[in-house]
């Protein structure tokens, strides 16, 4: 690990005019190259912080940094999330009506209009997913670990720098939780990338560098 890459300051957001408080006054520096894992109990306020650091939202008090740089002050969001941040999400979001190859193309769309450069990565991809033999099929035609791994090869197209996992494991069986953690592991490992995953299992926890526990919208110590 190196220096910090995404780092939330004094992170508030509330709903409800100010009546429900999802987070309150998160502090936390997440470094480059590091796998971490937050965790807490359902309504503790991990997906939202989640989608604050991937500027999904924004929050209602406090920063967002990414490289030292406030969110609210880039140019464009869009271009952050793009350019910047893989998220994976439990339920997939895969679009039912394209293939597993065509899927892992969509947010290359924006970067390059070359047909060719898109397939030869998507597949680059799917092939580290070894889905190699899945390329053609659809999302329905996929079993759940299938369906999860097309959607952590599409949130790698743009090369982000930090990938973040909003329960990747939740809709998975124990065999197929095993083999998405270790591929999260080697994407770590091997490609230096910074790791964020939200969950509320043990097991998914533990295989990170450092856990965060949330409860009530505040980091435990």
């Amino acid at each position: 690990m190196t220096d910090s890459l995404l780092e939330a300051r004094n992170l508030a957001k509330t709903y409800d005019g100010g009546n429900i408080r999802a987070l309150r006054e998160i502090n936390l520096s997440v470094a480059a190259g590091e796998f971490l894992a937050i965790r807490g109990p359902s309504g503790s306020g991990k997906s939202t912080l989640l989608q604050l650091l991937a500027g999904l939202d924004t929050p209602t008090f406090g920063e967002v940094l990414y490289r030292g740089t406030r969110l609210s002050e880039l140019p464009s969001l869009d271009a952050y999330r793009s350019e910047h941040v893989g998220f994976v999400f439990q339920a997939f979001h895969l679009l039912p009506t394209l293939s597993a190859l065509e899927n892992v193309q969509i947010p290359m769309f924006p970067r390059t209009s070359r047909p060719h450069v898109r397939r030869e990565k998507a597949e680059a991809l799917l092939n580290q997913m070894d889905l190699h033999h899945r390329l053609h099929k659809y999302p329905n035609q996929l079993s759940a670990g299938e369906r999860q791994r097309v959607a952590i090869a599409r949130s790698l197209a743009n090369d982000p720098a930090i990938l973040l996992a909003d329960e990747p494991t939740g809709n998975l069986d124990s065999e197929n939780t095993q083999m998405i953690l270790d591929l999260l592991s080697r994407i770590q490992a091997e490609m230096g990338m910074t790791v964020v995953v939200v969950t509320h299992e043990e097991e998914v926890a533990a295989r990170a560098m450092r856990i965060v526990h949330l409860r009530d919208g505040s980091v435990c110590f």
